[in-house]
């Protein structure tokens, strides 16, 4: 870390120096809070505990991005089951008035719903979707990317703040009760093709924050602030500096623009007491000549102490990328039996269109089974984890690749359901025409180093159970549809599913079998991972789709 300092010593002080100055405006400027009448009858109903956090079972409440800390999207409510989820019914719809379109997971905290449509923040009856407050800041101009896209995937809460982060790479502390500011800390200097774009994930009494712009050349890296102050408690770069472990691979300044951003939030084991995080894809994309090796620590599952941002161990799946293969799908923690023994696991779905299961207390490779059927960049996965090649290196010419640059997979989130033991994923069969030729950094334009081409064969989607009892597939859905859905999963532990299809609906189905049981035709591409609530007894579905969010709920 001592090294890493002195690499980094200008933005470092740019940054303490910033955030400094930002902290005292805000604090000078918050906006006061509202009155209980402004509010509504929700004021003070938001206070949420460590144990509120650290709870496996979701019930009424979804208390995080992917409802706990595990990443399972697992909801213990069973008001609607398969019997009954035919009479689901339209609720209300939210329209914000900044759309980019929505990404978000909203999170509900005692009937209070707090969503995120680009550098806006609202609260919501979660009820009847009445709007409580707004807080509003305009986009950034001049982002990169898909930072320039001004994507937000939602908030954090704890106790009564709420945290967010803006397209631009600030994290804002909000009073849950207003949304007056609070304080305002920018964490990304040193390269204006910085940009975020995940949610924030509370572990203890910090606020874990991720970077974007991995396709455009900065340095990945995760922050951990202080909840009450935003003082930053430790940072840890994904590309080593000079001189570290890993930096074979980064010679010369190409570690400051060497990619690895984390641009989804990540799970947390109280038990262990770990934090797991995965890593995007190395820059320049797809020319590798001047990154020689591995590329660590990108295309990688990272397990990091929440207390000082230590690496405890790492896993690499997609050494040396030449394909766009983020490796920022959520790592799901799972406590089962693999084998006949009862194991502490990590699950996840790979962009690289293998799935894998692994020992989470020391990162041990347990097993890979191939889920993209058309894959033809690697022959398979050795018995160490690590991928064996098919040498396919993209030039002028151009070489067909599959999975295609967006992956077998990619963030939308999956699920795992303790009851039928099945991890659902959602995939898409495709390939690409790579191609590359040698790109020097220039800051305010990307990095992919050229680009690449459609087949011109349609792709297909699916939604997959995967049985982590019998290691083989349940069951596979194929999606029909004009479009390519982008929205992830959850499960119920009344055993169903719900999900976005290609064809612009959102659908409750069978978790056991795959049948489609209700669907709700939004009229827009679900580009969202849905949630599930509760409130007097009535349990509710909600996801973002296109422009609007929507609830649903039996009559």
């Amino acid at each position: 870390m001592f090294k890493i300092a002195i690499a980094c010593w200008l933005p470092c002080l740019m940054l303490a120096g910033i955030a400094s100055a930002s902290r005292a405006l805000a604090q000078q400027h918050a906006d006061p809070p509202l009155s209980s009448a402004n509010s509504g009858d929700h004021a003070g109903l938001v206070n949420v505990q460590q144990s509120d956090l650290l709870a496996t079972g979701i019930n009424d409440n979804w208390n995080s991005y992917n409802g706990d800390l595990s990443g399972r999207r697992f909801s213990s409510l069973t008001r609607i089951t398969p019997e009954n989820a035919g009479r689901l019914q339209a609720q209300w719809v939210f329209h914000p008035r900044s759309v980019s379109p929505l990404e978000v997971t909203p999170v509900v905290i005692n009937g209070i719903m707090f969503a995120t449509s680009a550098n806006d923040a609202y609260a919501l009856d979660a009820k009847t979707g009445k709007v409580l407050w707004r807080h509003s800041r305009a986009v950034t101009q001049g982002l990169v990317d898909d930072a320039a896209q001004h994507h937000n995937r939602g908030v954090a809460v704890l106790g009564s703040r709420v945290y967010m982060e803006t397209d631009n790479a600030h994290l804002l502390c909000l009073d849950a009760r207003s949304g007056g500011l609070i304080w305002d800390v920018p964490y990304a200097v040193g390269n204006r093709n910085y940009g975020a774009t995940s949610a924030p994930l509370i572990v203890k009494d910090k606020v874990v924050v991720g970077s974007a712009g991995g396709d455009d050349g900065v340095r990945g890296f995760l922050a951990a602030f202080d909840a009450q102050t935003g003082q930053e408690k430790w940072r840890f770069w994904t590309i080593p500096g000079p001189g570290e472990k890993g930096s074979e691979s980064w010679p010369g300044e190409t570690y400051m623009h060497g990619g690895g951003t984390t641009w989804i939030p990540g799970t947390y084991d109280p038990e262990l007491n770990t934090l797991f995080w995965g890593t995007g894809n190395p820059a320049p994309d797809y020319d590798g000549s001047g990154r020689p090796g591995d590329d660590l620590y990108t295309n990688c599952l990272l397990a990091l102490d929440p207390d000082t941002g230590k690496l405890k161990w790492h896993f690499q799946f997609t050494p040396h990328d030449l394909y766009d293969y983020d490796a920022v799908q959520t790592p799901v923690i799972v406590d089962a039996e693999f084998r006949g023994k009862p194991r502490k696991l990590i699950v996840t779905a790979n962009r690289n269109g293998f799935l894998y299961v692994l020992d989470r207390i020391n990162g041990k490779f347990l097993f890979a089974r191939q889920f993209a059927m058309k894959l033809n960049w690697a022959k398979g996965i050795d018995d160490a984890g690590r991928p064996i090649t098919a040498g396919l290196i993209p030039d002028l010419n151009g070489v067909e690749v599959c999975p295609a640059n967006g992956g077998a997979t990619n963030w939308y989130s999956p699920s795992f359901n303790p009851v039928t033991h099945f991890f659902y994923f959602r995939s898409y069969e495709d390939c690409a025409v790579f191609r590359s030729e040698a790109k020097r950094f220039e800051e305010g334009n990307t990095y992919y180093a050229t680009g690449i081409q459609t087949t011109g064969t349609p792709g297909k989607g699916y939604i997959n159970a995967f049985n982590l009892e019998t290691l083989d597939f349940a069951w596979r859905s194929p999606q029909i549809g004009a479009n390519k859905g982008w929205g992830g999963i959850m499960s119920t532990a009344s055993g169903l599913i719900a999900y976005g299809d290609d064809a612009d609906n959102f659908v409750v189905a069978d978790g056991r079998t795959g049948e489609p049981l209700w669907h709700f035709h939004v009229g827009q591409l679900v580009h969202a991972s849905p949630m599930s609530y509760g409130i007097d007894g009535k349990q509710y579905l909600a996801v973002a789709a296109g422009s609007d969010l929507f609830s649903f709920a039996l009559p």
